[in-house]
């Protein structure tokens, strides 16, 4: 597939639709332990989004340490390792990060750090990412406290995270646990994303940035 994101054209391989790597799974139970869904095979249009966003703050991310948090893909890794950071791209499933691997190579963008990691179970060294992003990660309500355990071991004293997101009820009790837990949040772009498929609407994503609060 073919999406123009951060003002160029990137050309991505995936494994199958959602919907069949779905019906391959259900031959094998032990497909569904700890839920492991297949998302990472569909570009998320809060992925869109967010590479226009590290395209506008391309000066922040230039020659510094950054994290992709759910790469799937790997778009946004990809927009940032081209935008001049130093990226490190994480994803629980290792299937991703093949694709992954293979859309460098597709876009002659450097690879990233590719690293299969379980963010409840960071393989990070602490707090030594400037910046952290994640397009739609929070679809869930059980990955709020994981998510910030990992923001809070693995994000530098003075950096920010951005998280994309389409707005899912879920994210109002992260931003809750935000808030309660210490880290300040505010909505810092809007986009509004084409169809990718076939869904018949336009997707308004909210890009959210997180930094620790003050003491």
């Amino acid at each position: 597939m073919a999406v123009n994101a951060a003002g160029r054209l990137w050309r991505l391989t995936r494994a199958a639709d959602l919907e069949q790597l779905w019906d391959a799974m259900t031959d094998d139970p032990r497909n569904f332990e700890d839920e492991r869904l297949p998302y990472w095979t569909e570009l998320w249009p809060s992925s869109v989004a967010l590479a226009g966003w590290l395209a506008e703050r391309r000066e922040e991310i230039a020659g510094r340490a950054c994290l992709d948090l759910g790469c799937g893909l790997g778009l946004t890794a990809l927009v940032g390792q081209w935008l001049g950071a130093r990226v490190t791209a994480v994803d629980y499933e290792e299937d991703a990060l093949r694709f992954a691997r293979l859309n460098a190579d597709r876009n002659a963008v450097a690879q990233p750090c590719w690293t299969v990691m379980d963010w409840r179970r960071p393989a990070v060294r602490a707090r030594s990412m400037a910046r952290i992003w994640g397009g739609d990660i929070m679809y869930e309500k059980r990955f709020v406290a994981p998510v910030l355990r990992f923001l809070t071991h693995a994000l530098a004293p003075d950096g920010a995270a951005w998280v994309a997101e389409p707005g899912r009820s879920v994210y109002e009790a992260f931003l809750h646990a935000l808030h309660g837990g210490g880290w300040q949040g505010r909505r810092v772009h809007t986009a509004r994303v084409e169809p990718l498929y076939a869904q018949p609407v336009p997707v308004t994503v909210q890009v959210w940035e997180i930094r620790r609060g003050t003491p």
